[in-house]
């Protein structure tokens, strides 16, 4: 199951259980690197959408969202070099008076049930290939 995190995570309850299971059956755990990047991948077009434009938010910093992807979570990234302000945007910063816009956060919420179905299957074809190895 899916649940908020902080600074705007969300975790999936039961995933380091499911790793330590797997690595215990002697899965391939890249495999999770690929869910997880399946499952960004399927907010990205839709952070990208809705991404804050112009000069109040820096340009178009949907030019910088990219995934990234790990064992334990799959990330859509805003910000790169030349643009290094995307998680400013994002998350905004108390101090200076920047209200945060939390699109990437609401483009994965918008499009949990269709990332939630791709783990549901993608892991249960994981666990099945375990089983039947």
């Amino acid at each position: 199951m899916a649940e908020g995190g902080g600074r705007g995570q969300l975790q999936i309850r039961g995933a380091a259980e499911l790793r330590r299971t797997l690595r215990r059956a002697g899965a391939d755990l890249r495999d999770l690197t690929a869910i997880n990047r399946a499952a960004a991948n399927v907010v990205l077009p839709v952070a990208k959408s809705s991404a804050p434009t112009g000069p109040a938010a820096g340009g178009h910093i949907k030019t910088t969202l990219r995934v990234a992807a790990t064992q334990r979570r799959g990330e859509v990234r805003a910000g790169n070099r030349s643009k290094p302000y995307g998680p400013i945007l994002q998350y905004g910063w108390r101090a200076r008076g920047i209200a945060p816009h939390n699109w990437v956060i609401e483009a994965a919420k918008e499009t949990e049930p269709t990332w939630v179905a791709l783990y549901e299957r993608r892991v249960m074809e994981l666990i099945n290939n375990v089983q039947g190895a």
